[in-house]
């Protein structure tokens, strides 16, 4: 049943179109490649477990499954589907499934509004007509939904996490939905919905930003944004969202050459810079200006404790890592601050000599220290109360010189980060302060992938633990600095009431 009011997401059937049981796919071949083949070879790939019914109108057999020569022939209604024929057959298509009590479709054809031509622009007018009359559209010009839980995946993705978590993703890009997706899988942010809605003919940002509000398995919202259609509604639903969760707002096309890559790419307006920016600050959304920092703060609002961080302790060797991490942390508004005497003494105590220093940045002097150490040194700048968060810096690299003094078969072999990652582990659960790992590899050469793979390895044991990882500095203190700032504006709103 259609919304009477389009941002009023109650009438919208979003368990059918997240959660579907019955799935049909138009645009299936029994030979050959295409979308409609992909998506649903990444379906099977991925594990979804509902049933499948791939429709083309020359019939056949792909993948052990029947393909159906019409929608109609379906023997039951279905929940939601996926189209994927060539653009003048998608009206069609998708009143078949309306028919067939779909309640949302995918359309991933390309060749609609994006075109700027008329043929396309009355294409996409039809896909509205239909969608007015009881059924919900992603796109045309789409990637689709990403869900762990239900195991619908975008295309193409077929070897996506179906490890669920707390971040709703939503983008007009399905290239950067999928890249998301991907990165997220190693550095450890986890989904509840990725949806990808191309040119946004029915279903778009507001209201997908007000069904993430409302939505109990989102925690975090983050989205690719390259233009609104109703401004005023954009700003009423992102303040409501932004009021209760963290929102992280990539807007796409702010200088004037992506404007124009905007109006070509998903037919949408763009908007003024300054604009944009006021709207995201007076909403206390966070803005982040690229696709890694997207991800790096999503990771910090995932794993972080919801809270304000001011003063932080650094804990690695070497002197110039201590400078720069004193720099870089004031860059963002954040301290590192001289520790208390008693607590530098108790450090002191511990540190390896000579070359050490217990001031902070705590200069552990070698790269060898071994974890034992590293997690004394932990707790007890952690008793410093002004200390809100504390920052590992470890240069495992340099383990690969001692892997060959001992003759060891790889790095792996010698590097003590699993013992450092239950260190401290212990650690932020004895003291309630997180902990971030930062683990930089500059031996890039292709006879040192041991040490990539050993790095890898590092970055997933400490993740499994509720450990965020970073691979320098400023992308570590900058996604901290989104995180603090949020909390910090967000009570300032709530105490004025």
């Amino acid at each position: 049943m259609a919304c009477e009011n389009k941002y009023a997401v109650d009438g919208t059937d979003f368990e059918g179109i997240f959660n579907p049981q019955r799935l049909a796919i138009i645009g299936v071949s029994s030979r050959g490649v295409g979308f409609g083949n992909g998506i649903l070879l990444s379906l099977l790939a991925i594990g979804y477990k509902g049933k499948i019914y791939p429709v083309n109108p020359k019939g056949g057999e792909f993948a052990g499954l029947k393909i159906y020569e019409t929608v109609d022939d379906i023997p039951e209604e279905i929940d939601f589907a996926i189209i994927a024929v060539p653009a003048h057959l998608v009206p069609q298509a998708l009143e078949e499934c309306r028919k067939k009590g779909a309640a949302g479709a995918e359309i991933l054809s390309a060749g609609f509004k994006e075109l700027g031509t008329p043929e396309g622009a009355a294409l996409e007018e039809e896909i509205k007509r239909v969608a007015s009359n009881g059924i919900r559209v992603l796109g045309p010009n789409c990637f689709g939904i990403y869900c762990p839980k239900s195991g619908l995946t975008l295309l193409p993705g077929p070897d996506l996490s179906r490890e669920s978590g707390p971040v709703a993703f939503l983008s007009q890009s399905g290239g950067l939905a999928i890249d998301f997706a991907h990165i997220g899988k190693w550095m450890g942010v986890r989904f509840s919905k990725v949806v990808s809605f191309g040119n946004g003919a029915d279903l778009r940002e507001n209201e997908l930003i007000e069904y993430f509000r409302r939505d109990s398995e989102t925690q975090i919202i983050s989205m690719y944004i390259e233009g609104v259609e109703d401004g005023r509604e954009f700003f009423r639903v992102l303040k409501n969202a932004a009021s209760e969760k963290p929102v992280i707002v990539y807007k796409g096309g702010l200088s004037d050459a992506g404007h124009r890559a905007v109006a070509s790419h998903t037919a949408s307006l763009g908007g003024n810079r300054i604009i944009w920016e006021s709207v995201i600050r007076q909403c206390n959304a966070v803005q982040v200006r690229d696709l890694w920092e997207l991800v790096h703060t999503s990771l910090a609002f995932s794993l972080l404790p919801r809270r304000v961080y001011k003063n932080v302790s650094v804990i690695g060797g070497g002197g110039a890592l201590g400078v720069d991490a004193c720099d870089v942390a004031e860059s963002f508004g954040m301290a590192i601050p001289a520790l208390e005497k008693d607590v530098r003494e108790s450090i002191e105590a511990v540190l390896p000599k000579p070359g050490s220093s217990a001031a902070n940045p705590v200069d552990v002097a070698n790269p060898y220290v071994p974890p034992n150490i590293l997690k004394e040194v932990l707790l007890n700048a952690a008793g410093d109360k002004r200390i809100d968060l504390q920052m590992l810096i470890q240069l495992f690299y340099h383990y690969k010189s001692i892997s060959r003094s001992l003759g060891a078969k790889s790095v792996e072999d010698v590097t003590p980060y699993r013992g450092l990652a239950n260190a401290v582990e212990k650690v932020v659960k004895t003291t309630n302060k997180p902990v971030i790992l930062v683990c930089p590899n500059i031996k890039q050469e292709l006879e040192y992938i041991d040490i990539e793979r050993m790095m890898r390895k590092t970055r997933r044991t400490f993740l499994d633990r509720g450990i965020p990882v970073f691979s320098n500095l400023k992308d570590a203190f900058r996604a901290v600095s989104h995180v603090s700032n949020y909390y910090e504006r967000k009570v300032m709103r709530e105490d004025r009431g």
